[in-house]
């Protein structure tokens, strides 16, 4: 799942063709989440909606990866950091969103679920083919691959959902891809905060750190 891929900046010695790979993985992950999150919320599927959060965080990782390289390390963190407290704020959403509809007892449309759901599939096996390349590169362009490629699991997911749905006439195979996905994207906003307040907290100024150390003293 993206959510749950956090992927590190590439190294500032990445080849120009992997930085343009990464320019189009951003464009393509960034259309998807609100393409998705549009028809989730047209055809009332949380599943689709939590399938958009999972775009959002791998646009997200590859935006952060393109804009702060080079930056500071302070820098990288506050980053980060938004983007954990937007990944969380979208979890919750998407979490409320559920409760709503088992409230509500709507039945999302298979049909839209489906097609969104295909699109989404093609264009992450899009992503993971562009970068299959550099599959064996460091660990970094490693991560982004495995994450693009582990993302069609989530779209797949999507689509099972759209079956269930479909087959039964009941919102509970929605309701359940959702919880799994949001569930994820929680963790993972969850530990890219606490991390970037760990980097933040350690990259104090000095003089700060000892201002406190004399003051315990």
């Amino acid at each position: 799942m993206a959510a749950s891929c956090c992927a590190p900046p590439p190294s500032p010695h990445a080849p120009p063709g992997y930085r343009r790979v990464l320019w189009v993985a951003l464009i393509v992950n960034g259309a998807m989440f609100f393409v998705e999150a549009i028809a989730g919320l047209s055809a009332g599927s949380v599943s689709l909606q939590a399938d958009a959060l999972d775009f959002f965080g791998d646009a997200a990782n590859y935006g952060i990866s393109l804009t702060v390289l080079g930056m500071a390390l302070a820098w990288r963190a506050r980053a980060a950091l938004v983007k954990g407290l937007t990944m969380g704020a979208f979890g919750i959403w998407v979490i409320a969103a559920a409760a709503m509809n088992v409230l509500g007892g709507a039945v999302p449309e298979a049909a839209t679920m489906g097609v969104v759901g295909f699109v989404a599939l093609l264009a992450n096996v899009g992503v993971a083919v562009l970068l299959f390349r550099y599959r064996d590169g460091d660990a970094n362009m490693r991560s982004v691959w495995l994450c693009s490629r582990n993302d069609a699991l989530g779209n797949v997911a999507v689509m099972l959902a759209a079956l269930g749905v479909f087959g039964t006439g009941s919102l509970w195979p929605d309701i359940a891809v959702a919880a799994v996905m949001a569930s994820l994207a929680l963790s993972a906003a969850f530990e890219t905060i606490r991390k970037a307040l760990v980097e933040l907290r350690a990259h104090e100024p000095v003089s700060a750190a000892h201002a406190h150390h004399g003051h315990g003293s």
